[in-house]
């Protein structure tokens, strides 16, 4: 499992993925109607963290920047 996602992208995540969570608490942590689906804001959390998207992965995708030797 080889890092697939760039600093950009992995900042991006970081940032969507809280702003989900933070609709979906936005009135506690009583989740009704369409706030249960802040819970889906810890999946780009947790892509960002590892730096690894499995959907990359699959697509052949990768966002991180190639380091020249």
């Amino acid at each position: 499992m080889s890092r697939n996602i760039g600093v950009i992208d992995q900042f991006l995540r970081i940032v969507i993925g809280l702003a989900v969570i933070a609709f979906a608490l936005q009135d506690g942590l009583s989740i009704q109607g369409w706030h249960w689906i802040g819970v889906f804001g810890i999946v780009p959390l947790l892509t960002a963290f590892f730096g690894f998207c499995p959907a990359y992965g699959v697509l052949g995708i990768s966002t991180r920047r190639r380091v020249r030797t």
